[in-house]
């Protein structure tokens, strides 16, 4: 595996300098000779003069947060890093590479969760080249073997986990989010890993049924959730009773036989655990006529 090396690059301002004042000088070393009929000195400095163009082909501009990967005949020489004009060897080949943060979101992908029922689900992968080395000769262009890789992961993730979570404890996409974001980065980062990528951060940014399902699987929401709610209403009602009996047999003002505790049992739930407001009727008999 080919991995970055540093290389130091000379000032590009001194080296323009220099070869400017060659350039000058090989310009006024010619004039002089043509005029003094001097054949082999406009030869020489005619030669010097194109030998000064073709050292200024060396120079190149390397901006904040960006690289140059060097490359002679072929052969990986390193990576320039250092901002502003450089100079280089002129046969140097050069390839520009980002090294700033960048952004990727996938377009909506269509998979089956662990239960099989099909989602739509789409991410957000925050990532940045650190090794300019791997990211140009491991991979056949890194920013589409980025989004290739990225979806892929997505597709595996979404077929780990269930939407919603059946059970206490379950991990679930929509239940889970930053169990999900930590999982989906570090799965996204194994396999960019390669690639010289670094990822930032990963996140789902579009999670939903999909639509041919999508309206049976909120009526089986709705569905849950109203027996969740009813199962905390019948839970505090039967509390209420059994605090309400407690104090009656503490208070040993009132004695109730267990048919009559069964009775008023009866009557409380029917009051706490209705839908619609009780009408009270008064009894203004015994209780047991």
């Amino acid at each position: 595996m080919i991995q970055e090396k540093e290389r130091r690059t000379a000032s590009g301002l001194l080296m323009l300098t220099i070869f400017l004042i060659i350039l000058v000088v090989a310009a006024l070393g010619i004039f002089r000779a043509a005029r003094v009929g001097d054949g082999p000195g406009v030869v020489v400095f005619v030669v010097v003069l194109i030998t000064d163009i073709f050292m200024m082909t060396g120079l190149f501009t390397v901006a904040p947060n960006e690289g140059q990967v060097l490359q002679l005949f072929g052969a990986y020489r390193g990576t320039a890093r250092d901002e502003g004009l450089r100079w280089a060897n002129p046969f140097f080949s050069k390839r520009r590479v980002s090294l700033r943060v960048r952004n990727f979101e996938s377009g909506q992908l269509k998979v089956n969760d662990t239960d099989g029922n099909p989602i739509d689900i789409a991410a957000v992968v925050v990532w940045r080249v650190v090794d300019t080395a791997e990211a140009v000769f491991e991979v056949d262009e890194y920013e589409h073997y980025v989004k290739v890789q990225s979806e892929a992961a997505v597709r595996n993730l979404a077929t780990r986990y269930p939407y919603d979570a059946h059970e206490e404890g379950q991990v679930s996409l929509r239940g889970n989010t930053a169990d999900i974001a930590k999982d989906l980065k570090g799965e996204i980062q194994e396999r960019l890993s390669k690639a010289g990528v670094n990822v930032i951060e990963a996140r789902i940014s579009h999670l939903a049924y999909a639509p041919e399902i999508a309206a049976a699987m909120l009526r089986r929401q709705q569905a849950g959730a109203i027996i969740a709610a009813r199962a905390k209403i019948v839970e505090g009602a039967v509390g209420m009773v059994e605090m309400a009996l407690d104090m009656l047999a503490k208070s040993a003002q009132v004695h109730l036989d267990e048919e009559r505790k069964a009775q008023m049992v009866s009557n409380l739930l029917v009051v706490l655990c209705g839908d619609k407001d009780t009408q009270p009727v008064v009894n203004t008999g015994t209780i047991y006529q």
